[in-house]
């Protein structure tokens, strides 16, 4: 069933080895990252296989063997194997047909302070810190690409990106303002303040998605705040740019070097316009059917953190988690569980 990605993915393999694609540099960027995004999935074929097969002769075992023991051994192994299986199939059926080809892309994730003052910044802070333990649990990589940091030592702002196998299909959904209900460190009273912090996800945009003409934008340098090495605030190495047909700027200043601070600044713009792009498609399409779930859009208090009861709730999908501690510190598997349920759902709806 699965044969034709096993034979494309050796046959990258063996592309990658050959010394005219070796000399390409663009053809070997573009078969690399397709090898990379079949990496996955050939594993899941392979550990389905291993499993079916012991599936067929646990089956066979029961049907064929007089032993009693050994008919008993491999009948109690079933449920597990066949659980298993159910698992492989619904993790390899997401992998070779995402929901959106842009599932499969890298995520640029913006946080920024809502309201509430100096307690919405430390709330962004907590929410970097969420995403960035749930990153260390799936194995992903973030890098910070630009942030605004606050004496009680929250953030402004704060733009990072993630790199992994599906990244920006795992986190989508927590695009839109997240909502927090506690007293702060700073209320003497003791009363509960509610404060809000706002998450925009963005797929990260490559050249072949976004073509940026060096006629349409703006470069400004300026020297770099905050931390940042030695560098910081002697030279010129922080950068903004400025998109003139779409007014959208960007900053970033905490790379080591301009070089470094430019090549972020226009991945993120690059990602910013491709989302502008995609919004301005659907809104002009009337057919189009979004929702909170489905789009993963920026609409207002889609998440609430609720501290004094210990509980996380999700609106979109009406559904409550407690232990904050525990979500806080990325254990956030099961709300995206949920909301991709949801997802699907809606998806079998409108169709």
């Amino acid at each position: 069933m699965y044969e034709d990605i096993k034979e494309r993915f050796k046959a990258l393999q063996e592309k990658m080895m050959d010394p005219s694609v070796l000399g390409d540099s663009k053809e070997m960027i573009k078969i690399s990252q397709e090898h990379a995004g079949l990496k996955k999935a050939v594993a899941l074929i392979l550990e389905l296989e291993k499993v079916s097969e012991r599936l067929r002769q646990n089956n066979e075992i029961i049907a064929t063997e007089k032993d009693a023991d050994l008919k008993t051994m491999a009948g109690e192994g079933l449920t597990e194997l066949s659980a298993r299986e159910e698992k492989i199939k619904e993790e390899l059926e997401e992998e070779v047909h995402p929901a959106s080809p842009k599932d499969k892309k890298n995520a640029i994730i913006e946080i920024r302070a809502g309201a509430g003052g100096d307690e919405a910044a430390i709330f962004a802070a907590d929410l970097f810190r969420m995403y960035s333990r749930f990153c260390e649990r799936r194995g992903l990589k973030l890098s910070l690409i630009d942030s605004s940091v606050t004496s009680n030592g929250g953030y402004k702002e704060i733009i990072f990106e993630i790199k992994g196998a599906g990244a920006f299909g795992l986190l989508k959904f927590e695009a839109g303002t997240h909502r927090v209900q506690r007293v702060p460190e700073t209320e003497k009273q003791g009363r509960v303040h509610t404060s809000t912090a706002t998450v925009v996800v963005l797929p990260e945009a490559e050249e072949v998605d976004i073509e940026i003409k060096p006629n349409e934008i703006r470069i400004d340098t300026f020297c770099s705040s905050g931390p940042g090495g030695q560098c910081v605030n002697t030279t010129y190495s922080a950068i903004r740019i400025v998109h003139i047909p779409t007014g959208v700027t960007v900053s970033c200043q905490d790379q080591k070097s301009q070089h470094q601070n430019k090549e972020k600044a226009l991945q993120v713009l690059r990602s910013r316009l491709l989302a502008r792009q995609e919004d301005e498609k659907r809104a002009s399409d009337s057919s189009a059917r979004q929702t909170q779930v489905g789009a993963g859009d920026r609409s207002d208090k889609i998440r609430t953190y609720n501290f004094p009861q210990d509980r996380v709730t999700d609106h979109r999908v009406n559904m409550s988690w407690h232990s904050i501690p525990r979500i806080i510190d990325g254990d956030i598997e099961e709300i995206i569980k949920e909301l991709k349920k949801a997802a699907k759902a809606e998806i079998v709806k409108i169709k």
